[in-house]
């Protein structure tokens, strides 16, 4: 396989496995392993569709847009600040989530203040968002490695300790607990445009790509959750590595906060690329102005809300309010490309009317339950 399909897939792979995956153990605690096991797979496969089906929107497309630039051209004005709306609330609530989440765990590895260690985290991921896509998409292929490397050794230090019974439990009632937060987790659209941007010279390859970002979190949220569920069970915490030290011992804290640590570490510099160039290319702003709008309105909102909200809450707002909005987005633009489109696309999704409506009543219905 070619090296910049790889480096496509890590692109997109490293936007999906953020933070959301630290908070998924614990919502599938709370509904019972196997109600959330049927939320990851089907809403895995629900958000691969959709990515799917942006990727030959983007295909479709001459100009190199984001998401809301994609929302102007398809869907109008309105369609762009309705987009533009529910970027701002899924990737800043991710990146305020990630400055949470890495603050508590290096402070859990290294001691100290977690808030000096969000700083540190804030710095050096800020940086590299003003590199680039080359760093970037280099660095995801680096660190995506890491992290399947360090489920696959928490995996081998976790399965003596797993306890079947916490593994049983089934509750159809329950089965929309786990909904924002494993939306929030599978959260990758933003990248999508990046994919494209990878794979320029090749876009024949963008399909393969999009399957290979998108399957691959499906396994290792799965198998994550597998682990911190079958050992803390109900005692799962809010950022599951850490509660997986309390039982393990230090090595377990070590392995399962470097997890979450690289895993924070590659989305949050995903979506600030993403989000500097929506106001670069969208909004057309300065480089400067556009780093400063993507980098510095998160970390402004972190230290208001750190206080005040907790990671879960983030996430789940996040995850079910920007994942519906930007879904019903993305499936109402599929409406027009074919029509405004201005090129012909590399692959193209079915025709599958029935398919389409079966994702806006699941969108549409996190909405809701989320909300009453």
């Amino acid at each position: 396989m070619k090296k910049e399909v790889f480096r496509a897939a890590a692109t997109l792979m490293g936007t999906i496995i953020g933070a959301g995956v630290l908070g998924i153990p614990y919502v599938v605690a709370k509904a019972g392993f196997l109600t959330g096991l049927v939320d990851i797979l089907f809403i895995g496969v629900m958000m691969l569709v959709l990515n799917l089906y942006l990727g030959e929107t983007v295909l479709r497309t001459k100009e190199d847009h984001q998401l809301t630039g994609l929302a102007n051209k398809y869907l109008g004005n309105k369609g762009k600040y309705i987009m533009f709306a529910s970027i701002l609330i899924g990737d800043y609530g991710a990146l305020i989530a990630y400055l949470m989440g890495e603050g508590a765990s290096l402070s859990a590895i290294f001691g100290g203040k977690a808030l000096i260690w969000s700083f540190v985290f804030f710095f050096i991921a800020a940086f590299l968002v003003f590199r680039g896509i080359k760093k970037i998409s280099v660095s995801e292929l680096i660190v995506s490695s890491l992290i399947l490397l360090t489920v696959m050794v928490i995996g081998i230090f976790s399965i003596k300790h797993i306890d079947i019974a916490n593994l049983t439990t089934f509750s159809f009632t329950n089965l929309f607990i786990p909904y924002g937060i494993v939306v929030f987790a599978y959260l990758g659209l933003v990248s999508i445009p990046e994919v494209k941007e990878v794979l320029m010279k090749d876009k024949k390859e963008m399909r393969k790509a999009i399957l290979i970002g998108s399957i691959i979190p499906i396994f290792i949220y799965a198998l994550f959750a597998f682990i911190i569920v079958g050992v803390t069970g109900i005692n799962t915490t809010e950022i599951g590595t850490i509660g997986l030290g309390n039982y393990l011992g230090s090595i377990a804290l070590i392995l399962g906060n470097l997890f979450a640590i690289f895993a924070m570490f590659t989305s949050f510099i995903a979506l600030g690329l993403a989000m500097k160039e929506t106001y670069k290319f969208d909004f057309k702003l300065s480089e400067d102005t556009s780093f400063m709008l993507a980098m510095l309105v998160p970390l402004v909102l972190f230290l208001i809300l750190k206080n005040v909200a907790t990671f879960s809450k983030v996430l789940n707002f996040a995850g079910f309010l920007a994942g519906g909005i930007a879904g019903l987005l993305v499936i109402a633009m599929t409406f027009y490309t074919e029509k405004l489109g201005d090129r012909n696309p590399e692959y193209k999704m079915p025709k599958n009317l029935l398919l389409k409506i079966l994702i806006i009543i699941i969108l549409v219905g996190g909405v809701i339950y989320n909300l009453i």
